[in-house]
This record gives C-alpha cells, sequence and structure tokens, in this order.
C-alpha cells in the first residue's frame, strides 16, 4: 500500500502480461483514426455499452439526492468507523476497509454502474463514479474532509490484458492533518500527468448525470438521456463532455445541426477535448465538408503527437501486430512524454525481449520496478530473475 500523502486504494490490482509472450489485442483507442462512424461517448467510469436493455426510467433524481446515506449504512458508519477510532487517519483507513472488504460491504467495480449512494448501497457495485459519490459521502459522515477529484485522460488495465483510453475518470480526495491521499476503486488506472484535480459538488454532480445519460443513451433510451443530459448541463454547462454526449444523441436521432453546435461547445471549452474532436472529423465527412474534416484531423495529429497515452496505444497495437520496432520507437515516445509510468517501460522491455535485446529488456524492467508501485515490483523482479536465468541458460540470444 502506498504511504498515506499519496494513499491510492482499491480492490484489485494492476496486471502485468507474462514477459516472454506478446499482449493480447488491445481495444482501439478512442478518437483513434481512421474514424470510426461509430461517434465516441465520453463518460468517466464507462468502457463499453450495456449488453441489455433496461426498463424505462424514472425522471432523473433530484441533486439534493444523489449523495443521501440511508439510515442503517449511517449507523454502520459510526458503529465500524467513528466510534472504534480517534483520528481522521485511522477513521479514514476504517472507511476504506469497510467498503472493500470481503468481510464487510465488499464493493466491486462494474462499468456500467452509475448509481446513487443509496443504490450504490443496496446493489454493492459501482463505476468510479458511483464509487467516489459513495465514497464522499460516508468520508464526510465520519468527519473527515473528503471532495471529488477530476482526471482528464486515463489508462486502464484488466486481467485479459486489454488496455483502455478513457477520457475521464474521477475519484476521491481525503485531507488529513494536512496532507491529502487519493483512494481509488481501480488501481488499474494510469492518470494523465496534470493529475487529479479537486472539483465541486456540483460537477460531481454533472458526471452523474452525464454518466447515466451515457448508459441511457446506450441502450437506446434517447427520451430519458436527453432528460439527464440537459440536468447534467443546468449541474455545470462548462463540462464539455456532457456537450460532446449531447451531439451523439443529436447524431443518433438525425438532427445533425445540432450535433455540430454540441460539438463546437464542447471544443470552446476544451479546444483539445479529443472525443468532441473526432466526433466533429466524423460529422464534417458525413456532411461532405472534407476540408473541415481535413483541417480538425490535422489539429487531431497535433495533439496525438503530444499524448503519452496515444503514442502508448499505438505501440500496443504495433506490438500485436509483431512489428516490435514500430512498437519500440513508440513507446520510447511514450516515456519522453510521461517517463514516471512504469507501465511504458514494462512495455517497451517487452518488445526488447521479443526483439532478442536483453539487455535493453532488463534496463527497461529495472527502470519500471523502480518506478512501479510495491505489489509490481514484485512482478517485475520476477520477470527480471526469470530473464537472468533465460540469459544464463543461453535461451535468449546475446544483443545483437
Amino acid at each position: 500500500m502506498a504511504s498515506f500523502a499519496s494513499l491510492v486504494l482499491a480492490a484489485a490490482a494492476v496486471v502485468a502480461a507474462p514477459l516472454p509472450a506478446p499482449p493480447a489485442a488491445p481495444a482501439p483507442a478512442a478518437g483513434v483514426l481512421p474514424i470510426d462512424p461509430e461517434p465516441v461517448i465520453d463518460a468517466p467510469g464507462i468502457h463499453a455499452p450495456s449488453d441489455s436493455a433496461q426498463q424505462a426510467p424514472l425522471p432523473p433524481p433530484a441533486p439534493d439526492q444523489l449523495m443521501v446515506v440511508p439510515p442503517e449504512l449511517r449507523r454502520l458508519v459510526r458503529q465500524k468507523v467513528v466510534m472504534p477510532h480517534g483520528t481522521d487517519e485511522d477513521r479514514a483507513r476504517a472507511l476504506v476497509h469497510l467498503l472493500l472488504d470481503e468481510d464487510a460491504l465488499a464493493l466491486h467495480y462494474e462499468t456500467v454502474a452509475t448509481h446513487t449512494v443509496a443504490e450504490t448501497y443496496a446493489i454493492r457495485s459501482a463505476n468510479c463514479l458511483s464509487f467516489t459519490l459513495f465514497f464522499v459521502a460516508l468520508a464526510r459522515e465520519a468527519g473527515i474532509n473528503s471532495h471529488a477529484q477530476e482526471v482528464g485522460q486515463v489508462l486502464s488495465w484488466y486481467q485479459d490484458q486489454r488496455t483502455i483510453y478513457n477520457f475521464g475518470h474521477v475519484n476521491a480526495q481525503i485531507r488529513v492533518g494536512g496532507r491529502s491521499g487519493t483512494v481509488d476503486l481501480d488501481s488499474s488506472v494510469l492518470m494523465d500527468r496534470r493529475g487529479p484535480k479537486v472539483i465541486s459538488d456540483e460537477r460531481l454532480f454533472a458526471h452523474y448525470y452525464n454518466n447515466r445519460g451515457s448508459e441511457l443513451m446506450a441502450d437506446g433510451q434517447y427520451v430519458a438521456a436527453r432528460q439527464y443530459f440537459e440536468q447534467a448541463l443546468r449541474m455545470d454547462s462548462t463540462l464539455p463532455n456532457v456537450w460532446n454526449n449531447l451531439g451523439v444523441l443529436e447524431v443518433r436521432e438525425g438532427h445533425l445541426d445540432a450535433a455540430g453546435r454540441d460539438y463546437a461547445q464542447a471544443l470552446r471549452l476544451n479546444p483539445e477535448h479529443v472525443a468532441s474532436l473526432s466526433n466533429q472529423i466524423n460529422l464534417y465527412r458525413r456532411l461532405g465538408d472534407n476540408t473541415a474534416a481535413d483541417a480538425a484531423l490535422q489539429h487531431l495529429d497535433q495533439i496525438h503527437s503530444v499524448d503519452p497515452f496515444h503514442q502508448f496505444m499505438l505501440g500496443r497495437q504495433a506490438e500485436t501486430r509483431g512489428d516490435y520496432a514500430e512498437a519500440a520507437t513508440r513507446y520510447r515516445r511514450a516515456i519522453a512524454l510521461y517517463p514516471a509510468a512504469h507501465q511504458f517501460h514494462f512495455g517497451l522491455a517487452r518488445v526488447y525481449f521479443l526483439s532478442g535485446e536483453g539487455k535493453l529488456a532488463e534496463r527497461e524492467l529495472r527502470r519500471a520496478r523502480e518506478l512501479g508501485p510495491e505489489n509490481d515490483r514484485t512482478r517485475y523482479q520476477a520477470k527480471l530473475d526469470s530473464l537472468h536465468r533465460l540469459e544464463r541458460s543461453g535461451a535468449l540470444a546475446a544483443d545483437r
């Protein structure tokens, strides 16, 4: 576990692929060209559409209902967190254990699980947005200073070795004794270089309505989805994610002019909002305006050239198709842009190994071990030991 000053607690650990084997094919990065005619949805915590339609939902809950703590849950927090622990730090750790331990609430991660606090307590599943709502509400109930944080971009790793490039993520911050820490349900997330930014409750609520609207849109419930997007804009009209997703909804309903206005508004708020830019290019192509599409594509290429996550995803794709030279080039570019990401060094070590460059693979593995959290250091050391055994046995050819 990390030190309290940089606390990152989660239900699952990062899974690193075995060094000698090439990775499974990654999911395509959202916004990677050639342009996909399916618009890119931007909602923290949502990586895939729901597989089954839901029943007609009720209207969006009022903002003052999102973080209401049920009486029985309030009693549980008092019994397990507040009463036995005198310091804020002890209460914070007790709260994390209450939420995640198998003999307690045992919340589990689910991508399509945008719930209020009461719903999360009843269902015991959450995505990053629901978990953040849940944790912040209970932390405040326990007297702990806590707020939501917003992250612009993340990479996530899952047990089947897929890498997901997501445009948004939220988690919780706690402040105890002048120190701050981050609590996150998903430890397999690599945050962008700018790190998390504390946001208001209103912006957090806007994320909730945006996420829920995206889930409903994925189920084809467009009227309900629009209600949630409109409520999100009432909470925070400066959130580009909502304007992007409203544009996606307009496209699906055939309102292309309205979609263009929504994408343009998202890009006024954030000219580098990749999802909106990708969707705008799609729309220009559909309307036959290739000049505007080419100009927007040039802008997108400029953004991608300095985006370490995009460079990493291109490296993953090259590695999957066996182009190790291209993969190494992309991984080195990602590392130059984001040197502290141990996952990038591990990717470079993998392709060096697969290219027969044992010494270079060892160098990058050592760097990954130095940068990685404690649980990953053990994995990287095991891979280093395996590499040394291969070298001693002569199974690994000498570097050229």
